[in-house]
């Protein structure tokens, strides 16, 4: 087979982000989530539960679920690198990472409306989970032998864009084929197709095994197109890799950039995963919305996503990436305190006419900012990792970069199951989002926009 031209390995990696991002876009936020936490809601009420006792349950076992997965990514993400890097071979763990992606969206098929298998289901969709953010990892080690400092800034804003659209293009697929509305029809005003049963939730899923099949059609490109260089050298075992990440880790007090680099993202990046992991779900909760409302919602928001994410690859490439991570920090934390003071009767506490569609539409242009600004501090925040990054064991530095995401990544699930639990209340429950913004936009007060 001919040399593969850096153009096509470049679109190649732009197809990671088109074929995974349903298992976050699709998923995660806009129909499992959601979907989820409408059964496990009418679980807990037929135990005895008062509503909102009901919605606050639900909202808590999503979250310490989300952040037990969080804690096992952590773990795991830098040894994989570090023994990934020893032997220069990558590919076959992305492989075995896509593997664990397709299982576990497959498997989201099996869940039962009842709640009779409840927790199992939460474990299938782990498996994915885990999947895809440790694929993620080693696909974003990829980046620095793709342009440029100054090129990969654009190239990474194109395939977050790249993504988002995928994302798009996937849950209008789900929305207009397979999930069934209060109705039975999609909402289009079809029967979900493959005569799939609306009265025993078939169309929504069937969203499971829809992103199982776009995931391993579309990394088709990916495979085919991103090469790696052959050697002959060999993965070092789990003990090795373990006193490589030490000594890593150890060099760290010598590089104060980066050190803080990895700490401030270990904190707005957790509190962008909270938003990311609980839009959908809040919006369930606190504004009753069905998952049809939520799906429109994540495209309009998808879209949006992939405008900004787009410009913000132009912004990164024409004034680099640390302007670009600052500024969506600050419109994040913006967002998120104007999220938790819409409720259907106020905003910000200021009463709005019975029937008004006002906390809707506001709550939509908060999901634009959401997933535009986070797709803008994604990219930007993985160029300012170039920059850090040591190309020869990029793949060790980005499971670092990986740690650091993942590292506290049970902490916003937690807090906000520990705050949704103690308050009783859904809005007081994602406040701590806020604090994790704010703590990691001033630790970048530290950090160098060239890198070491």
């Amino acid at each position: 087979m001919g040399e593969v031209s850096l153009k096509k390995r470049i679109w190649g990696w732009y197809f990671f982000d088109w074929a995974s991002q349903p298992y976050h876009t699709v998923l995660n936020t806009f129909t499992f989530g959601p979907f989820f936490g409408s059964i496990a809601v009418a679980y807990f009420i037929s135990l005895g539960l008062d509503d909102a006792a009901a919605d606050a349950r639900a909202q808590s076992l999503w979250a310490w679920t989300l952040g037990f997965i969080g804690v096992f990514i952590a773990i795991f993400a830098p040894i994989f690198g570090a023994m990934a890097d020893s032997s220069g071979r990558r590919m076959p763990w992305i492989v075995g990472f896509s593997v664990l992606y397709v299982l576990g969206a497959f498997g989201l098929w099996f869940t039962d409306p009842g709640a009779s298998n409840l927790y199992l289901m939460l474990i299938v969709f782990g498996i994915g989970f885990i999947g895809a953010e440790w694929a993620l990892i080693f696909v974003n080690a990829q980046l620095p032998g793709l342009g440029t400092a100054e090129e990969v800034g654009s190239i990474s804003g194109n395939a977050f864009a790249f993504g988002y659209l995928g994302g798009v293009v996937c849950l209008g697929i789900a929305l207009l084929l397979f999930i069934e509305q209060d109705s039975g029809k999609t909402l289009i005003g079809l029967d979900p197709v493959l005569g799939l049963d609306a009265s025993a939730r078939e169309g929504t899923r069937a969203v499971g095994p829809l992103v199982a099949v776009w995931f391993a059609v579309f990394m088709v490109p990916y495979f085919l197109w991103v090469r790696e260089t052959r050697t002959t050298a060999r993965a070092t075992g789990v003990g090795a890799a373990l006193g490589s990440v030490w000594g890593t880790v150890q060099s760290l007090r010598h590089k104060r950039s980066l050190l803080n680099f990895l700490l401030g993202s270990m904190l707005f990046r957790d509190g962008l995963n909270g938003l990311y992991m609980f839009g959908g779900f809040y919006a369930g909760l606190m504004l009753d919305w069905s998952i049809t409302q939520i799906g429109v919602f994540g495209v309009i928001a998808a879209l949006g996503a992939a405008v900004i994410s787009y410009l913000g690859g132009m912004v990164d490439r024409r004034v680099g990436p640390k302007p670009v991570v600052v500024g969506a920090i600050w419109v994040l934390i913006g967002v998120s305190l104007t999220v938790i003071n819409i409720t259907p009767t106020a905003i910000y506490g200021i009463a709005v006419p019975e029937g008004s569609s006002l906390p809707d539409t506001l709550f939509m242009v908060c999901g634009v900012l959401i997933g535009g600004m986070g797709g803008a501090l994604q990219s930007s925040s993985r160029c300012l990792m170039c920059r850090h990054a040591d190309e020869a064991t990029s793949t060790e530095y980005f499971g670092l970069y990986g740690l650091s995401g993942r590292a506290t990544a049970f902490l916003a699930p937690l807090l906000i199951g520990a705050a949704t639990t103690a308050s009783g209340s859904v809005q007081i429950g994602v406040s701590p989002i806020i604090l994790l913004l704010v703590a990691g936009l001033v630790l970048l007060r530290w950090v160098n926009k060239d890198g070491e």
